[in-house]
Parts: C-alpha cells; sequence; structure tokens
C-alpha cells in the first residue's frame, strides 16, 4: 500500500537562479545569467565629455557599442579609478546598450532564490533599486544588482537650482 503525501506536505521545488559573478575592485558583483549577454576582456572605452562619475565611457563588444558603467560607483558612489583599457566588461542584453566594467569575471553559478537577502529600503534609494540583494556563496558576500535600474542610477545627479537673471 502506498502512503499519499498531501500538497501541503511536499515541499515546492526551490527556484533556482543562475547569476555571472565579476569582481570589481575588493568587492563581487553579480547579475542573472539571463540579463547577459556575454564578456569581453581587454576594452578600451572611449571617455564621454561631462558623464556622471559612474559612466566610464563607450566600448565596442560583440558587434554593439555598450556604455560602461562603474559598479563600485552605483553602489557606493564614488568612482573606482579604472584605467583606460578595462581587463573585463559584462555586456548585458537590452535596449539601453550597457556594460559593466570587472578586473575578473567568474563562471556562472547557480543559487536558489530564497538564498539571495532582499536588499531593505535605506535612506538612499538609489542604493536600494541598484541593489536587489546580498548572496553568500562559497563563504563569500556577493552583490546582486539590479540590470533593470543601473541606468537610471547612473545619470541621476541631485537636481541643482539655477540662477536666474
Amino acid at each position: 500500500m502506498h502512503a499519499r503525501a498531501n500538497a501541503s506536505d511536499v515541499l515546492p521545488d526551490p527556484q533556482l537562479r543562475d547569476l555571472v559573478p565579476f569582481v570589481a575592485g575588493t568587492r563581487t558583483f553579480a547579475v542573472f545569467a539571463e540579463n547577459v549577454e556575454g564578456t569581453a576582456e581587454e576594452k578600451r572605452a572611449a571617455a564621454l565629455p561631462h558623464a556622471p562619475a559612474a559612466v566610464l565611457g563607450v566600448v565596442c563588444a560583440r558587434g554593439r557599442m555598450l556604455t560602461v558603467l562603474d559598479p563600485i560607483a552605483l553602489v557606493g558612489g564614488e568612482a573606482h579609478g579604472w584605467a583606460k583599457r578595462l581587463p573585463c566588461v559584462i555586456a548585458l542584453r537590452g535596449d539601453e546598450q550597457l556594460a559593466l566594467a570587472a578586473e575578473q569575471s567568474r563562471d556562472a553559478i547557480t543559487i536558489a532564490a530564497v538564498d539571495i537577502q532582499q536588499s531593505t529600503k535605506s535612506e538612499d534609494d538609489r542604493l536600494a533599486t541598484v541593489i536587489l540583494g546580498i548572496a553568500r556563496y562559497g563563504g563569500e558576500e556577493i552583490t546582486v544588482l539590479n540590470v533593470h535600474q543601473l541606468f537610471a542610477a547612473a545619470v541621476r545627479r541631485k537636481e541643482r537650482r539655477r540662477r536666474r537673471f
């Protein structure tokens, strides 16, 4: 005789998510694999005049011109001080044609979605929208970025009042 399990006794399969981790400065970041088109090494970024600190410039990668963003500046406000030749760029999918600067790209990892500790609203709403959450993998803390908010966070500036004459 077979015992039947109640629907409430059966644990649902955890939703697994693939992440593409990368290192920038002293931090490890990641984006969801479905948002990554690919990676490219040793790209020279052409600077954009009057660009915000988080915008490093543009590169040609994978047949597209991509605006490269500094993940450290996005989450911390200060630019990392990248060289003109970037060690690695993470090309993202989407109409905004963005890439993230990295010192090193790592192989994709798979984690349970519940293992990503969601970011809480803080005093700085910009951080809360850019950081999706924190994942811990292999004893390392990985900051998971929300790719849908990267461009808005990069170009967001404090509004200044203009003097009127």
